[in-house]
């Protein structure tokens, strides 16, 4: 005797199976690689290291240590806000527009710098973590303080200058509340040169042909890429 079923009755037996089929094909819930990013605010300690060049003459801050603190507000998107303040002992050179051309540059010399900027940051996973991680890139808009050095005569100052950092990271959820931190910048700021570098030295000066002068080509600004490392512990809590 053969038994057949309506299809009423079929499309209601696939309706009742149809979820726990899907259900298999996903992970259970205590073995998901993703886990919730809690929304609330995090304090991270830093640590970091401070690139570059100083600029085509070497007297722009670079080269150094730099220890700060970090402060974030996460929402429960992608999206999360930093205030950043750091201290940067950095160094420099010195270039003397007035002297013999052997005597011209020294250095470097001590050059400290205090940071403070304002981070954007999108958390390339969204609110989760994937096995942990949460990898995220973002920019910076802040202002540099720099230690004005008496002995630099030249007329330079490195002065106070806004910069901008794009950036790339990622964070480790040791615990939901403790995160290891990880990323590096490319920050970006504008030297300028002053007046004195385009004179001829009084002591060595040049000829039209062959100037002796810091500057010849009359280009007295100049922007700069720095690469800044930072590493850090943060602490997540709630208000």
């Amino acid at each position: 005797m053969r038994l057949t079923l309506s299809p009423v009755i079929s499309l209601a037996i696939a309706a009742v199976l149809a979820p726990t089929a899907a259900a298999q094909v996903g992970y259970p819930p205590n073995a998901s690689p993703y886990r919730d990013i809690v929304p609330g605010h995090s304090i991270t300690p830093l640590y970091g290291r401070f690139g570059g060049g100083g600029g085509r003459f070497g007297i722009g801050a670079h080269g150094g240590n730099v220890f700060g603190a970090r402060y974030d507000v996460r929402t429960a998107g992608a999206m999360e806000f930093g205030l950043t303040v750091a201290r940067g002992n950095l160094a420099r050179k010195i270039v003397d527009p007035f002297v013999q051309l052997a005597r011209r540059t020294s250095g470097p010399v001590p050059q400290r710098v205090t940071f403070a900027d304002l981070s954007l940051q999108l958390n390339v996973t969204g609110g989760k973590t994937w096995h942990r991680l949460a990898p995220y890139t973002g920019v910076s808009l802040g202002v540099a303080f720099g230690q004005n050095i008496p002995a630099d005569t030249s007329g330079y100052d490195f002065g106070n200058k806004f910069y901008f950092a794009p950036q790339i990271g990622t964070r480790y959820f040791v615990t939901g509340r403790l995160q290891l931190r990880a990323d590096v910048r490319a920050l970006f700021w504008k030297l300028s040169y002053p007046a004195s570098f385009g004179l001829e030295p009084v002591l060595e000066p040049g000829t039209a042909a062959s100037p002796n002068a810091v500057i010849t080509d009359n280009r007295f600004t100049e922007w700069t890429l720095s690469p800044w490392l930072q590493l850090g512990l943060g602490y997540s809590f709630s208000l």
